[in-house]
């Protein structure tokens, strides 16, 4: 019966236009179901089931992204297809394996025409003349950039390009597994057994080598060793008359670098072979890490920057192409040191293309804004054992229950994944709470001894049916399941109970990170069942390591950087059949933090789609990333560019900004609260009538001059550039006779009232209750934190727009979203309200209650203080230009972070 519901949704999906959503695929079972042929027959779980099953065949699309190219771009690549130039024979193995591994048929067509934009963007490997070409793909945090880079290998193989390497992160064990992606995509042997003495091993054919083993490319590294001068010396003679491509994949590193320079320079540049005239490819994986000039002077390049661009210029005709997820570190690289000193830099002068995730993408949007109840476990009892900062000798006599509690739901769920059939799949849980490696090793093993506990004490009851609930352990996990997954599984605890001893069998609980005690994860294991690891880490765990089957995440760590942060969400990627169960522990500000980042990111790849359309060029997609006006925190201050003093151009048109951070000074909160009475006063004394939204009171067509006399008057913290009166006087000054003449005024008040009521001017407004920081709050300033970091409430922008603008605005980020194959979010982002044309800029005036968990801080807490928001429309006119001097002591006045670049140097020992 499930067959034939399954075969008649098929058919019926196949007749209607247009990508099928989660959403539509449930709603077309359900309808089928509703009708008489199977009424009553099939039940809501194995419905359920059905929708997920064809939802991995039918339901997912990808769209194709934007690209942003330089003028000079022209395309090459139809040509030599007509022409038969280009084989097909290394992409058609690979596209075989990605179906084989079960990708939908759209996205591997979609993989397919990204592939090819980006190869038509690269040198024609056809033209003799000398060339170079510099560029960036932007993805998402664990959305298969690998598998795009891997296919943009093969293609660039059948192209013609005859060396290619791969920059893959700066630790071994990504290295390693980046290898064995490459040898599974493009090699189809595993190059770990070439050295092998048996030769049936050593020949070990994998991957798309089980489909053709007419050719195999010739690799001078393998999954166990990066590379060494006197292995590929000992390979020249198979690579003389490059017949084959040549590929390696290198740690980035100074010294594998070095050496791979001088095996170059040894055995091409002066012998004269024919090695530095051939096409090459340089992929560049997690390319904002490492890759960066770093120095504070444009003559003094960081060493791996210069090496990387050492190692282009020996070639005639190079590619580089920098894949990344948080690009804001390469926008920052300054395009112009092009002298011959500095050769080129790694801009990507010639093209930027950004990679839409799949639409089953398990990304930020799911875990923090459409379900983050669902996903998201606070925090908040860390500090007695585990501070969030410690030293590099802090003890851990014990782990907090909240980690506590989360190693019960990993082991829950991986028995509820084992239940429904997943037990040959894999399961991992990722623990990042500290970035010394000793912390981790003592974490690592208060981690193993609970696992132990809960083992033996499954050996002993496990199998005594409800009598095991007697057992403290076991009850622990009952309450585990019944508070994490009880509405998963339909009450089906016993099914569950069932599955845990197997699951603690095979649970490793390994460290992941630099020092010795370091386990590979090695997800190679075959049999009945699959990997179930715990990998307790830091930085390894941190940037472009997968972590198969990720299903809990507790995650403890400070930094504020974009970059950072995003590079540390390996709980983001895909989660076929398991969805449900991941679960994410992080504080609260950690949370925040994530929220607003995704909307920035957002905004971001939003950019780069309107950017194509406008046919703007990578250097005018930079300087538009510059002038975000949060650009100063997108990245860690010593990969900014040069220079002790940075000159930001700060752009508002389109954006939101608010008074996060206000400093407690009691004098001055009452000047913020007079300034605010003196400019409702003032709008009140114009004759302006007052209207009445439900979110409070509402003044329209306020004068500007009364906008300006307000915020000449209030003062957030000065050391926040986002709302320095110079920069707000700056750019309402170049719109005040034109965009910014008139201003629409909102008196907020908290619909629940959760804050106490205040009075501004006669208006009576309930304050909002917000989150601060408590580490702030100790140097004297109002941090709104919490898990959304804002002042306000979504929603606030939509006041002074009419209900069709509303929905002018909502449809058109609706169709971007269906055209882009995702499902429209919950929340909707500030910025689509904003950027109405036509709108009135509009500032909105409340009062917040501020609030923090640590009873002695209590004591420091002001009244309810006076904060503002100011939603800025878009803008035609020129302007805003402030001149900041940014370094690390003003990034850490700001966020309170000690360790601002402590991700530049990995864990520490």
């Amino acid at each position: 019966m499930l067959s034939s519901l399954e075969g008649m949704t098929s058919m019926y999906m196949a007749s209607q236009p247009g990508p099928h959503t989660a959403e539509s695929i449930r709603q077309i079972v359900a309808q089928l179901r509703a009708t008489p042929m199977f009424s009553g027959k099939i039940d809501e779980n194995e419905a359920e089931a059905l929708a997920r099953l064809i939802e991995e065949k039918h339901g997912i699309s990808m769209g194709l992204g934007a690209v942003v190219d330089a003028e000079d771009f022209r395309p090459w690549l139809s040509a030599a297809r007509i022409n038969g130039e280009m084989g097909d024979f290394y992409w058609s193995r690979y596209r075989r394996l990605l179906s084989l591994k079960g990708l939908p048929k759209s996205v591997v067509d979609a993989t397919d025409n990204v592939t090819d934009r980006i190869l038509d963007r690269l040198g024609n490997p056809g033209n003799n003349s000398p060339w170079s070409r510099r560029g960036m793909v932007v993805g998402h945090v664990q959305s298969g950039k690998t598998a795009n880079y891997t296919g943009l290998i093969c293609k660039a193989a059948d192209a013609g390009y005859r060396l290619i390497v791969v920059i893959a992160g700066i630790h071994n064990n990504l290295r390693n597994q980046t290898q064995a992606r490459i040898d599974e995509g493009f090699i189809g042997r595993d190059t770990g057994r070439l050295g092998h003495a048996n030769k049936a091993q050593r020949q070990k054919i994998i991957g798309v080598g089980t489909f053709d083993q007419r050719e195999f490319p010739v690799s001078l590294t393998n999954t166990l060793r990066d590379f060494n001068k006197a292995t590929a010396t000992t390979n020249t003679s198979q690579i003389g008359q490059y017949n084959v491509p040549v590929v390696l994949v290198i740690k980035k590193n100074s010294s594998t670098l070095k050496n791979l320079l001088e095996w170059l320079k040894e055995h091409s540049v002066h012998q004269g072979t024919q090695m530095v005239s051939q096409p090459m490819l340089l992929i560049d994986d997690e390319a904002d890490n490492a890759s960066i000039n770093t120095a504070y002077a444009r003559d003094e390049v960081t060493r791996i920057n210069g090496q990387i661009r050492e190692l282009l210029s020996l070639f005639h005709r190079s590619c580089y192409v920098g894949y990344t997820a948080t690009p804001f570190a390469n926008i920052f690289i300054d395009p112009d040191t092009d002298d011959d000193a500095l050769k080129q830099d790694l801009f990507p002068r010639h093209f930027i293309i950004g990679l839409d995730a799949p639409s089953n993408y398990f990304g930020a949007q799911t875990v923090f804004l459409d379900a983050q109840d669902r996903h998201v476990r606070l925090i908040d009892d860390n500090e007695d054992d585990l501070p969030m900062k410690h030293k590099i000798d802090h003890p851990v006599d014990r782990l907090p229950d909240s980690l506590v509690r989360a190693v019960r739901a990993f082991i829950v769920a991986r028995a509820i994944r084992n239940a429904r059939g997943q037990r040959s799949a894999h399961a991992s849980m990722l623990i990042n709470a500290s970035r010394f490696t000793d912390v981790q090793g003592r974490l690592r093993a208060q981690v193993s001894d609970l696992v132990s506990r809960v083992r033996d004490a499954v050996a002993v009851d496990g199998a005594k049916g409800a009598g095991a609930l007697r057992n403290t352990e076991i009850k622990a996990l009952h309450a585990a399941w019944q508070q994490e997954y009880s509405d998963a599984e339909k009450g089906d605890w016993p099914a569950v109970q069932a599955r845990l001893y197997e699951v603690l069998a095979g649970t490793r609980v390994v460290e992941v990170n630099a020092s010795k005690r370091s386990e590979p994860l090695d997800y190679d294991q075959s049999g009945d069942y699959g990997v179930t690891v715990i990998a307790v880490g830091g930085f390894s765990l941190s940037r472009g390591l997968t972590l198969e089957g990720l299903t809990v995440s507790y995650f403890l760590r400070n930094s504020v950087m974009y970059d950072t942060l995003m590079q540390m969400g390996r709980w983001f990627g895909y989660r076929r059949d398991y969805q449900d169960l991941c679960r994410v522990w992080m504080p609260a500000d950690g949370v925040g933090w994530y929220t607003h980042i995704h909307e920035a990111t957002d905004d971001l790849q939003a950019q780069l789609k309107r950017m194509e359309l406008a046919k703007a060029t990578p250097e005018q997609f930079g300087l538009a990333v510059r002038s975000h006006p949060e650009s100063l925190i997108v990245t860690a201050r010593n990969k900014m560019g040069s220079g002790k003093s940075l000159p930001v151009k700060v752009g508002l048109a389109g954006k939101l900004v608010e008074t996060t951070r206000i400093p407690v000074d009691v004098e001055q909160l009452d000047r913020n609260v007079r300034a605010g009475e003196a400019l409702v006063k003032s709008i009140v004394a114009s004759g302006i009538e007052a209207e009445h939204p439900t979110r409070g009171t509402l003044y329209k067509k306020a004068p500007v001059e009364l906008i300006r006399d307000f915020l000449r008057n209030y003062r957030a913290d000065l050391a926040d550039p986002l709302t320095d009166p110079r920069l707000m006087g700056d750019y309402i000054a170049a719109r005040a006779d034109s965009e910014l003449k008139e201003w629409d005024v909102l008196l907020a008040s908290a619909q629940k009232g959760e804050g106490l009521p205040q009075t501004l001017a006669a208006h009576r407004m309930n304050s909002y209750v917000r989150s601060v920081g408590e580490e702030a709050l100790r140097n004297g300033i109002l941090a709104i934190s919490g898990t959304s970091r804002r002042v306000g409430s979504p929603g606030d922008e939509k006041v002074g727009l009419s209900a069709s603008q509303i929905e002018s605005a909502t449809d058109a980020f609706k169709q971007e979203r269906e055209r882009d194959g995702k499902a429209l979010p919950q929340t909707l982002p500030p910025r689509i309200f904003c950027e109405v044309r036509g709108r009135r800029p509009l500032a909105i005036l409340r009062f917040v209650t501020p609030v923090v968990k640590d009873e002695q801080l209590k004591s420091r807490l002001p009244d309810p203080v006076l904060a503002w928001s100011i939603c800025f429309p878009p803008s035609d006119v020129e302007g805003g230009t402030v001149e900041y001097v940014v370094n690390t002591i003003r990034l850490r006045e700001m966020f309170g972070e000690d360790e601002m670049e402590e991700e530049a140097l990995g864990d520490t020992e």
